[in-house]
């Protein structure tokens, strides 16, 4: 009934349309791989930590107090404002604040109230101010686009 040729391009299109849905398929797992399990498309985000160890017993509250993130960062600003004020005000004055204007050094570790080569206090001959115990504070951090924050508590 149907010519050689005829049967050869039924053959043809089928194939197309069988390898064009694959690839399509194939296409659609990479994407949702991509989307859900890559992080590609996640807002980067510094992670921060504290310890406090204040070793010699003649230290004042809050200088032994160190901060560390999870890889080397320039920071673009540094801003630590007691927790219970910023949740009623979110213009509080900070006890710490520092910015950058142009190129931070990269850091890992630094203590509560260290000057950051490269970062100046927000208001000038402005200094860290001593932070009190049993009083919750918030730090943020922002590296360009990147930001992070991280609550914590002297006892």
């Amino acid at each position: 009934m149907y010519s050689d040729a005829r049967r050869r391009s039924g053959v043809t299109d089928f194939m197309t349309k069988k390898n064009l849905l694959l690839m399509l398929a194939a296409l659609g797992l990479a994407t949702v791989y991509v989307v859900w399990f890559s992080g590609w498309f996640q807002p980067k985000a510094v992670r921060i930590f504290h310890t406090n160890r204040n070793l010699r017993g003649n230290m004042k509250v809050g200088s032994s107090l160190t901060f560390g993130v999870n890889h080397a960062t320039r920071f673009t600003e540094l801003k630590v404002v007691p927790l219970n004020a910023y949740e009623t005000n979110k213009d509080v004055v900070p006890v710490w604040h520092l910015i950058s204007d142009s190129n931070s050094a990269p850091v890992k570790i630094f203590y509560y109230g260290q000057n950051i080569p490269g970062m100046r206090p927000a208001l000038n001959g402005v200094r860290a101010e001593q932070l009190e115990t049993n009083v919750p504070y918030r730090m943020f951090v922002t590296a360009g686009k990147v930001k992070g924050q991280h609550d914590f508590e002297l006892h």
